[in-house]
């Protein structure tokens, strides 16, 4: 934990000077939404624009802005400019949304978008690797495995620990 801590602070720290994304992923309750949280903090407090959204919400969003578009197409373009511009994106808990094709799609179409404009972006998920690739396509697992740093996150649920008093 130490060592995920410590890419953390980095990640942080190199931001205006590198591009990296992360995926934290791991059992439920082991801190990953907590450490995204943090990352969050610093950065807007360094007056960056981070979007930060449950993978539930971030694909309603989407789904609003792509299937509930006015004749200009003004509101679509205006919630994807968001996404594909703000310097940081984090979607937390990827995997409780219903996952269907246009979520694999959207997913793909953001990651995709924001590493040609060279723009970071955070995921947690509680779902293994494999279930990645299996629910979100090889292409989106690809994309994730070749350019995020992968951190598993492992420990006990810190939900459910017993009060240490």
């Amino acid at each position: 934990m130490q060592n995920i801590v410590s890419i953390c602070h980095r990640f942080v720290d190199e931001f205006d000077t590198t591009y990296d994304n992360l995926l934290l992923f791991g059992d439920t309750g082991v801190g990953k939404t907590f450490l995204t949280n943090c990352i969050a903090k610093e950065l807007i407090e360094q007056s960056h624009s981070v979007i930060y959204m449950s993978a539930v919400r971030f694909f309603d969003v989407l789904a609003d802005a792509s299937f509930h578009k006015g004749s200009s197409g003004t509101q679509e373009s205006s919630v994807y400019r968001d996404f594909y511009d703000c310097d940081l994106l984090i979607i937390d808990d990827l995997g409780t949304e219903l996952a269907n094709s246009f979520t694999s799609s959207a997913l793909f179409q953001c990651i995709n978008e924001r590493a040609i404009r060279r723009k970071p972006v955070i995921i947690s998920t509680n779902l293994s690797l494999g279930s990645l690739r299996d629910i979100y396509s090889e292409r989106v697992f690809s994309r994730i495995a070749s350019n995020y740093k992968l951190l598993k996150i492992f420990g006990r649920d810190l939900r459910i620990l017993p009060s240490l008093r």
